[in-house]
């Protein structure tokens, strides 16, 4: 199989899960593409679009625009990062016909890293072992946005070693919400609480999703109850042998 890929990595993997970045790169060189990583790269816009700066959104925006217009895909380690891209730089540019047009040629090129290896790559098993018990939390705007559901759990489901438990409420948003687990911080934390105990439920040692800021937001929540349960990205399992 041949391709290029550019990864955009995000803006939280980029600072905070670097690894999940590198895993993904991993899984597709694995699968015979060949990776580049934009060094210009910076942020899809979405903190400022969903605060309401749709100036400084269109501005980031356009950056990437720039940035990636090349690439032949692009894949993302992030549900609502690719929905950004793929739903709303139309919005940012319905005013602006050149942009727009720019914005509408990116969209079919821009992969959530799950659908990618699914859709694109066409695969299910990826050599992946893992020895864990694990639950998936499927993340809200890869879910309502981008439909994605039995996808990831169709490839944790050939990870060798991997048993897979749904919890009660999987679809239900873990409270993160970017800006607004800042703003309603008590809300915030009241969700992730009712998404840790169904997590804990199931008896799992390890949650997974396609969302690092979910995992951030679940991880924390459970280490500071002192659970021994531990997160990871989709892309970190299927790495995994």
């Amino acid at each position: 199989m041949s391709g290029r890929v550019s990864l955009f990595v995000t803006c939280i993997v980029d600072q905070l899960f670097p690894r999940v970045g590198l895993a993904m790169a991993e899984v597709l060189e694995w699968l015979g593409y060949r990776v580049d990583f934009p060094e210009a790269q910076t942020c899809c816009g979405q903190p400022a679009f969903n605060s309401g700066y749709r100036a400084e959104a269109r501005a980031v925006a356009r950056h990437f625009l720039e940035v990636f217009e090349g690439a032949e895909y692009v894949v993302v380690p992030s549900g609502s990062c690719t929905s950004m891209i793929t739903h709303h730089f139309a919005d940012l540019f319905r005013k602006d016909p050149a942009w727009l047009e720019r914005a509408r040629r990116m969209e079919t090129r821009v992969w959530e890293f799950s659908k990618f290896v699914l859709e694109v790559a066409r695969r299910e098993d990826v050599g992946a072992r893992l020895d864990a018990v694990a639950t998936y939390h499927d993340s809200c705007h890869a879910l309502r946005e981008l439909g994605v559901k039995e996808g990831p759990r169709r490839l944790l489901s050939r990870v060798r070693g991997l048993t897979l438990r749904e919890m009660n409420r999987a679809e239900e948003c873990c409270g993160f919400g970017g800006t607004f687990s800042v703003k309603f911080p008590e809300v915030s934390g009241g969700m992730a609480e009712t998404k840790i105990d169904a997590i804990l439920e199931t008896g799992a040692d390890l949650v997974v999703s396609i969302d690092s800021s979910c995992l951030m937001q679940i991880q924390g929540v459970l280490s500071r109850a002192g659970s021994p349960v531990r997160t990871m990205h989709l892309a970190e399992v299927l790495a995994s042998r």
